[in-house]
């Protein structure tokens, strides 16, 4: 799903929004999300996961076309952990759908 089909989801699942509307709250709490994470905070969202930030430390790399050692700088990344909900609702419709494509009813194991 890209920000455009979140765009238009959005719209369509609340008909009193319009499209500007919905592209104005999905810019909003992503750049407020954004923000969040370049201040060092972390953003958690009951049932649907947390964002952080994880350093990675500086390294030593290779260039592959020259096989020269590179010295690459510290990082610091945005990271994602899915929240048990969203990890158990993924797995639940991903077992059903599977279980639809082969024709079979879903076993529990």
């Amino acid at each position: 799903m890209t920000r455009s089909d979140l765009v238009e989801e959005l719209a369509a699942r609340f008909g009193q929004l319009t499209h500007r509307d919905a592209e104005y709250a999905v810019k909003a709490i992503l750049d407020a999300m954004s923000e969040a994470l370049a201040r060092g905070h972390r953003i958690e969202i009951r049932g649907f996961g947390s964002f952080s930030v994880n350093r990675r430390p500086p390294r030593l790399g290779r260039n592959p076309r020259s096989g020269e050692s590179v010295q690459i700088p510290e990082k610091r990344v945005p990271h994602f952990k899915p929240g048990k909900a969203l990890r158990e609702a993924v797995d639940r419709r991903t077992a059903e759908i599977e279980a639809a494509d082969t024709g079979r009813p879903d076993r529990a194991d």
